[in-house]
C-alpha cells in the first residue's frame, strides 16, 4: 500500500511540478504572481482534445500543437493585457486583478465552445499497469513522470547555460541594469511567457491523458502550483520541482487516511505550517542573483 501512495504522489507531483516550474519563470522576470497561468494550464489540455479528438490530427503531432499553442497564448496575454499595465506602471495589485480577469474570461470562453460536461481524450482501452517495487504504474504515468523530468533538465540547461537564459537571469534580477546593457527586457519577457505557458499547457496535457477534463481544471492546478512554488522558495527553478514533489507526496499521504476529498485541504494546511515555521522553503532554496 505505501508503495503505491508513494508512486501516486511522485505522479501527482510531477504536474504540480510542472506547472510550478512555468509560474516560477514568469514570477523571478515579472515579479507577480500571473493567476492566469492555471487556464493555461487548462486550455493545452482543450487544445489537445480538439485537435486529437474533433480534428482526428495524430496523438504526437496534437500535443505537441497544444503546447505550441499553450505558449503563444501567454505571450498574448502578457502582450495584450500585461504590457500595458507595465507601460503605465501599475502596482502588482492591478497585475494581480487583471490576471484573475483574463482567468475568468479565457475559462468561461473554454465552457462556451467545449461546454461544461467532462470530456476525456483517451480513446485507448484500458491496460493493465506495470508492477514495481510493490506498486503498478501504467504506460500513462511513466509517460507524465518522464516527461516532467525532461523538461526540468530543458528549462534548467536553457536558464543555465544559454545566452537566453543570462539575458533572462540578468532582467528577473535587475530590468533596469539589464535595460542599460543592451538587453531587450520586453523580448526576454515574452520569452518567458512562452516558455512558462508552454510549460503550463504541457502539464494539462499529461493530467488530461491520466483524468478526464473540464472548463474549471486551472482554478485548483495554479493552486497547488503556487503554493509548490512557495514551499520550494518562489521563484527558484529548482525549488518549484522539489516542491512540487514534496506536496503531491504529502497530499497522498494525507489521503489515505482521511478522505480523498480534503485534498485541496491538505494542500493549504501544508502551506500554512510552512508559512509559520519554515517560509524560506523545504530546502532554502532561493532564486539565485548571479553575475551574468
Amino acid at each position: 500500500m505505501i508503495p503505491q501512495i508513494i508512486l501516486n504522489g511522485i505522479i501527482s507531483g510531477s504536474v504540480y511540478a510542472l506547472i510550478a516550474i512555468g509560474f516560477a519563470c514568469i514570477y523571478r522576470t515579472v515579479k507577480f504572481f500571473h493567476f492566469a497561468h492555471g487556464v493555461v494550464y487548462a486550455a493545452g489540455a482543450y487544445l489537445a482534445y480538439f485537435f486529437f479528438r474533433i480534428l482526428k490530427i495524430g496523438s504526437l503531432f496534437s500535443l505537441f500543437l497544444a503546447i505550441i499553442i499553450a505558449g503563444i497564448l501567454g505571450v498574448c496575454i502578457n502582450r495584450l493585457v500585461y504590457l500595458p499595465l507595465r507601460r503605465h506602471k501599475t502596482s502588482n495589485l492591478v497585475f494581480l486583478l487583471a490576471s484573475f480577469g483574463v482567468f475568468i474570461f479565457i475559462q468561461n470562453l473554454l465552457q462556451l465552445i467545449f461546454g461544461a460536461q467532462i470530456l476525456t481524450p483517451k480513446t485507448d482501452p484500458v491496460k493493465e499497469g506495470h508492477h514495481f517495487l510493490g506498486a503498478v504504474i501504467t504506460d500513462t504515468q511513466i509517460l507524465i513522470i518522464i516527461s516532467s523530468l525532461i523538461l526540468f533538465l530543458l528549462i534548467w540547461l536553457l536558464v543555465q547555460k544559454t545566452k537566453l537564459g543570462k539575458a533572462i537571469r540578468a532582467v528577473s534580477d535587475d530590468r533596469i541594469g539589464a535595460r542599460v546593457s543592451g538587453i531587450n527586457s520586453e523580448k526576454i519577457i515574452t520569452a518567458v511567457f512562452a516558455i512558462g505557458s508552454a510549460l503550463a499547457g504541457a502539464a494539462g496535457i499529461l493530467i488530461s491523458l491520466e483524468t478526464s477534463i473540464e472548463p474549471t481544471m486551472g482554478f485548483s492546478a495554479v493552486l497547488k502550483g503556487i503554493i509548490a512554488c512557495i514551499i520550494g522558495g518562489i521563484g527558484s527553478i529548482p525549488g518549484a520541482l522539489l516542491g512540487g514533489l514534496f506536496l503531491g507526496l504529502a497530499e497522498n499521504l494525507g489521503i489515505w487516511q482521511i478522505q480523498a476529498g480534503w485534498k485541496d485541504a491538505i494542500a493549504f494546511g501544508i502551506l500554512i505550517l510552512f508559512l509559520l515555521f519554515r517560509p524560506s522553503g523545504i530546502m532554502n532554496v532561493k532564486p539565485e542573483k548571479e553575475k551574468v
